[in-house]
């Protein structure tokens, strides 16, 4: 065995053109299949940050009742004494902060605009003092500043609405909507910031005012339309979820508890399909990839057919062959994949620390995950292995093809082979 080991070494460097394009060959196609890998990891775990930190929180408490006619955004079902439930929470170690929200429609002026109209709003009313507990909203000020508690008459605007209305930081606008019990209701409201939000949905439709304002003006006496709270990456979420509605209930036995996984099943059930579209685009890079490099190491292999013949002349048996040519296919399938490892593990680096910026592609269009304008990669340890095995058992197994076929052929047809 120790001679077919320095048998097979001698060729890698007796052959060392034939090694270094098979080895390329294997390179590249595991460095793409690490950063395609990478990307798509990348865009989903953003996706469910920018979710939770943005638009779902972490889990979600509404009286019961909303949930069925949440798509309507009623604010007569709303949760009477918040701040008990608030107390219990934070005595128990959570997070929350209230909200409310409610659909009306704003009227634009010319005075500002240009010209006059209308359009409908989603208005989500917060608290100040404890939303950044919970959301990040506060980190993502571009222009102007923050509500501050009791804020009459200002409200916040995402940065992709302000851009489609030509709104800016000091223009009146007028919110129309019904408050609790049905009566219509007028506010005159002025922007006073503007948010740039990662999360494109969000960015898009974002109107947030104070919620003490939005208490006098819909007449709510106190209540608000949600709780939301904040659990850590290091807890299970469906268990926290579960002992958050204990401590809920407790207090206020008509009380639900949603976890961010209830509040975007659209979302899941969209990053499940886009999941199995990924795994058919990784299946098609190592395909290709696999492509690459069988055919490089089918032609390698049946160019020596008559060195093969040549070998069993000499006395060597089949099995001794087929090791031999077996563990030089293994060395050149090693050194293609610590190649290509390395690169995609260099290339991993920028797109985990920089990413790449899609801003003018995702500005107008959709693609389901929740990215604004930089799509960054992600670590995964897992696929790095199966990449660099991969090329090395594929590189062998693909050895085995035509070594097999030499070996049937009888030793005058092998050295006659061209």
């Amino acid at each position: 065995m120790k001679f077919i080991f320095s048998l097979a070494l001698k060729n890698l460097f007796r052959y060392k053109r034939r090694t270094l394009i098979t080895a390329f060959a294997i390179a590249v196609g595991l460095m793409m299949y690490i950063i395609v890998d990478s990307m798509l990891m990348g865009a989903e775990q953003e996706s469910v940050r920018n979710l939770k930190w943005y638009e779902t929180s972490s889990a979600r408490i509404y009286r019961q009742g909303y949930w069925d006619e949440r798509l309507q955004y009623p604010v007569d079902k709303a949760i009477k004494d918040p701040s008990k439930v608030l107390a219990s929470l934070e005595k128990n170690g959570w997070k929350a902060t209230p909200r409310t929200v409610f659909s009306a429609d704003m009227i634009l002026y010319s005075d500002d605009f240009g010209e006059d109209g209308n359009l409908p709003v989603l208005v989500t009313a917060i608290d100040p003092e404890k939303d950044n507990q919970v959301f990040h909203f506060a980190d993502t000020l571009a222009e102007g500043r923050f509500l501050k508690p009791g804020d009459e008459n200002g409200i916040l605007l995402g940065s992709w609405l302000a851009e489609d209305i030509g709104a800016k930081v000091g223009y009146w606008v007028t919110l129309v909507t019904r408050g609790n019990g049905g009566f219509y209701e007028a506010m005159d409201m002025q922007v006073v910031g503007i948010l740039n939000c990662p999360n494109p949905n969000v960015n898009r439709t974002l109107l947030m005012m104070d919620i003490k304002s939005a208490n006098e003006h819909l007449g709510m006496e106190g209540s608000v339309t949600e709780l939301d709270v904040f659990i850590p990456d290091n807890k299970e979420i469906d268990k926290a979820t579960q002992d958050i509605g204990t401590i809920v209930t407790s207090v206020d036995g008509q009380l639900e508890t949603y976890s961010w996984r209830d509040l975007a099943k659209d979302y899941l059930a969209i990053a499940e399909a886009k999941r199995g579209g990924s795994s058919t685009i990784l299946f098609l890079v190592f395909l290709i990839a696999a492509v690459g490099i069988s055919n490089t190491m089918l032609m390698a292999m049946y160019e020596r057919i008559r060195e093969l013949g040549m070998m069993r002349a000499l006395g060597m048996s089949d099995k001794q062959i087929r090791w031999a040519f077996l563990i030089e296919a293994g060395g050149i399938g090693l050194i293609g994949s610590l190649v290509g490892v390395l690169l995609g593990i260099l290339g991993n680096i920028y797109l985990v620390n920089i990413g790449i910026n899609y801003g003018s592609m995702l500005r107008d269009i959709d693609v389901g995950y929740r990215i604004q304008n930089i799509l960054r990669g992600a670590w995964s340890f897992r696929s790095i292995i199966v990449a660099f095995v991969s090329g090395i058992v594929l590189s062998m197994m693909v050895a085995w093809i035509p070594t097999r076929r030499a070996l049937h052929m009888d030793i005058p047809s092998c050295l006659r082979h061209q």
